[in-house]
């Protein structure tokens, strides 16, 4: 029977480029800076790392859809390079190919890496998906949609649902969005470092209502990256004080959201299953309580507030509640976002599942300077990509060795 890999991976070093329009350098010099950080803080050499993981989602990147760029950007010593991309979980995902790699007995040590290099795309969002190997199906399953009236429609069917008032709801997304703006002003390496009142916010010109400008976060260059070996292997190296992998799970949709069946639209059918199979992992019976900070997916702000009913954080219906209630601010009962998030800290896509990683284990350190929270013990990183009818969730939860 599996057993999955919860304290089978430790995380002995990570490092993250700051975010945001960087026209002064290259998808490789973002790589170099993401791993040269990552490299000092494991304290190993670069001929230690037996295989590696190169996260990215579009083609900004030298060499094809090949895994050539990371090695041969960071003169990798002739080891194992794998290429990964899976929309938005797609730094997720190259982590998690590292952590089974160290814990099945694979390698001793790996490296997950996530870069994009957005900026140079000339979009003012992300890029098309369609293209010669993917035109077909986006035309198939996306016709003339979008992201922000896609998630724009998930507002509404949350409103609906649970009869949600429309500036109620307003506010409360209104309140997710000034949250992150407050963290990502304490964020040396966030792409936006400017405090936004709920005003400013709720009086900000509609983008696909009820969504507003800042209720929709943009996007950015920058990379993020992870070494990961096993706690036995850590505890030789000299590590005493060391974070592990709780949880790790990727769930899929299958098609039944694009059915006709029970879902009303107002939620991810795909995070609700894969938090469960995340705590079941990582032991965690009541994660209001036992998870001390997280980061999660906030594409848009109402992507954040239903994501916390899917983590089984808030009750259904009562998100926008908790919310307003502050239960996630900073300060709260359970602070999400304080780096900034995706709407501040920025969003390229293949690292921003390893930048969540990276604010989760700084914090576990004790290391997020203004930022920090007061002795946490769990932190939950969630990826979602694609669009509420049809996406990929991905959800890791890590903490200190004990």
């Amino acid at each position: 029977m599996a057993t999955g890999i919860r304290d089978k991976v430790a995380v002995i070093g990570m490092g993250c480029t700051r975010f945001g329009e960087r026209w002064d350098v290259g998808a490789e010099e973002l790589m170099v800076e993401a791993f040269e950080e990552g490299l000092a803080d494991a304290g190993i050499e670069k001929k230690e790392i037996d295989a590696a993981w190169l996260g990215t989602c579009f083609d900004n990147i030298s060499v094809g859809k090949s895994a050539l760029p990371l090695s041969m950007t960071l003169r990798l010593p002739l080891i194992p390079v794998t290429r990964v991309e899976n929309f938005c979980a797609t730094g997720t995902e190259a982590f998690r190919g590292a952590c089974y790699g160290v814990a099945s007995g694979a390698y001793d040590i790996c490296l997950a890496l996530g870069v994009e290099k957005l900026k140079d795309t000339g979009y003012g969002g992300l890029p098309s998906f369609v293209g010669s190997d993917s035109g077909s199906l986006t035309w198939q399953w996306f016709p003339n949609i979008t992201a922000p009236g896609s998630f724009a429609q998930l507002a509404s069917a949350y409103a609906a649902k649970y009869r949600v008032k429309d500036q109620d709801l307003k506010r409360a997304m209104a309140h997710v969005s000034a949250k992150s703006h407050a963290n990502g002003v304490l964020n040396p390496k966030a792409h936006l470092r400017k405090a936004v009142s709920e005003e400013q916010i709720m009086a900000a010109p509609i983008i696909a209502h009820p969504l507003g400008l800042f209720d929709c976060c943009g996007v950015s260059d920058g990379a993020a990256c992870a070494i990961v070996t096993t706690p036995e292997i850590a505890k030789k190296m000299g590590k005493k004080d060391f974070v592990t992998v709780k949880g790790l799970q990727l769930a899929l949709s299958s098609g039944e959201e694009m059915g006709y069946n029970d879902w009303d639209g107002e939620h991810f059918i795909t995070t609700s299953e894969c938090s469960r199979k995340v705590y079941q992992e990582a032991g965690i019976t009541d994660p209001r309580r036992e998870i001390s900070m997280m980061e999660v997916h906030d594409c848009f702000s109402i992507t954040e507030l239903v994501t916390m009913e899917d983590l089984h954080i808030s009750e259904r219906g009562r998100g926008w509640r908790d919310v307003l209630d502050g239960v996630f601010d900073r300060d709260g009962e359970v602070p999400c976002q304080v780096d900034g998030g995706l709407k501040c800290f920025g969003h390229p896509i293949g690292a921003s599942g390893l930048r969540m990683l990276y604010e989760m284990y700084l914090q576990l350190h004790g290391r997020a300077g203004e930022r920090q929270i007061e002795n946490p013990r769990l932190g939950l990183t969630h990826n979602l990509g694609g669009f509420p009818s049809m996406n990929v969730c991905s959800i890791c939860v890590i903490g200190k060795y004990e």
